[in-house]
């Protein structure tokens, strides 16, 4: 298999699998609570490393070279919309 065709067949699947994440529906409380306390609001890998109040360096937010970023924070909007709307439930805390 030459290179071309693993880079398609790698693609294919990323996109398979962005896809499946997109098309999930939320019908279960428990099952978006969870999700909502185990995806993070905020990526959580910026750092800034300071000494003396000086600056040394900063760790760029890694999220964004996940490949399914966008569809995992679009879950975690999915299941405070379902907490919200479907079952009258306080989302602040999810914040």
């Amino acid at each position: 298999m030459n290179s071309f065709n693993k880079d398609r067949l790698n693609n294919n699947l990323l996109n398979q699998i962005r896809y499946q994440l997109d098309s999930l529906e939320i019908h279960n409380s428990n099952l978006a609570k969870l999700l909502c306390k185990i995806i993070p609001s905020n990526c959580p890998f910026e750092k800034t490393v300071k000494i003396l109040g000086r600056t040394l360096f900063q760790i760029p937010p890694l999220c964004k070279i996940n490949p399914f970023y966008e569809q995992i924070v679009g879950l975690r909007y999915k299941c405070l919309l379902y907490l919200v709307d479907e079952c009258g439930e306080d989302a602040t805390r999810y914040c």
